[in-house]
């Protein structure tokens, strides 16, 4: 079991930043990929950015919508990101996500809420 848990959300002005965490614990050598989704509401949950592959050669990949401005970065068993002239788009709930690729390993955090309102 992996534990996933979020940090970070809140209420932002557009042009405004934020950083979200998420803390992974648990049998972590199981899992090979971590990503941010985000659900707003009434709309389907979406990838955001992800880490392919955890290991030296791994590699990032972005939502269109985000690029330039959000940064997917990790720190041992912690997860950020770092999301910059955030958008009202961007208001959503995000969650951490945790999966071992070709498996049927997958674990999600609770979500953190993110604003983005004048």
């Amino acid at each position: 079991q992996v534990q996933l848990v979020e940090s970070g959300g809140g209420l932002v002005q557009p042009g405004g930043s934020l950083r979200l965490s998420c803390a992974a614990s648990g049998s972590i050598s199981i899992i090979n990929t971590m990503d941010w989704f985000r659900q707003a509401p009434g709309k389907q949950r979406e990838l955001v950015a992800r880490f392919i592959s955890l290991g030296s050669t791994g590699r990032i990949q972005y939502a269109d919508s985000v690029k330039g401005r959000f940064t997917i970065s990790r720190d041992k068993n912690t997860m950020y990101l770092q999301m910059n002239t955030l958008e009202p788009e961007d208001t959503a709930v995000y969650y951490c996500h945790a999966s071992r690729i070709g498996s049927s390993y997958e674990y999600w955090g609770q979500g953190t809420q993110v604003t983005v309102s004048s």
